[in-house]
């Protein structure tokens, strides 16, 4: 495929996630609303404990890792069923042209923040760090796919970003936070603010707006 065949194509696939925007963002929100829930559940125990016990961790380093890895797993699979349901429903594969370039975009940033925050957990034992780089890293994700993706999802990669930087400034400059006992309490409560309301209120948005957001290319 000569270079300009290849800038067409790629323009083709553009059009055609822009065309499917409302699409995927009305799938976007069973599975955010979903995640948002099980993210503050999650970590209203610990934040609440840490409150009130001077700081005391609720559990482990590996189970605060492994019970945010079945989290994730539980809303991966529900969005992936999501799509899996849409693409069968338009007679077109799941892992289309528009899927490959989506997942081009989204998956540097999203496979560097797992990485890092697994190795800040494991090695580091430092849980809110990695909180931070997971929600920093995630909404970079959604910002990657700003030139196809609904505005609503970008806004919400801005939402994860802004946050994340916010929370990174607040829980560097406080010195008493940082030497507790435990972080459990303060990086749940970063993944509580930003894995758990911003999906809650995201998919709220999604399911009483009465017009899914119009995506222009830039």
């Amino acid at each position: 495929m000569s270079t300009t065949e290849a800038a067409l194509e790629h323009l083709r696939i553009i059009r055609s996630l822009m065309e499917k925007a409302h699409i995927y963002r009305a799938i976007s929100a069973p599975a955010a609303l979903t995640g948002g829930v099980l993210a503050l559940i999650a970590s209203g125990w610990p934040v609440w404990h840490a409150a009130t016990h001077q700081g005391d961790a609720v559990m482990c380093d590996p189970c605060f890792l492994q019970m945010w890895l079945v989290i994730l797993g539980i809303a991966s699979a529900l969005n992936v069923l999501l799509l899996a349901k849409e693409a069968k429903r338009r007679g077109q594969p799941l892992v289309s042209a528009d899927m490959r370039m989506a997942l081009r975009a989204f998956t540097p940033p999203l496979l560097v923040g797992g990485c890092v925050g697994i190795g800040l957990i494991v090695f580091l034992h430092n849980l809110t760090l990695a909180a931070l780089v997971w929600a920093l890293c995630y909404g970079l994700a959604l910002l990657s796919t700003a030139s196809f993706s609904p505005r609503s999802l970008v806004r919400l990669g801005w939402a994860f970003v802004l946050t994340g930087l916010a929370a990174f400034f607040a829980w560097a400059a406080c010195s008493d936070v940082r030497l507790l006992a435990s972080d459990l309490g303060p990086a749940s409560l970063v993944m509580g603010l930003t894995f758990g309301v911003l999906h809650v209120v995201y998919a709220a948005a999604v399911f009483f707006s009465a017009k899914p957001a119009e995506v222009n290319a830039e």
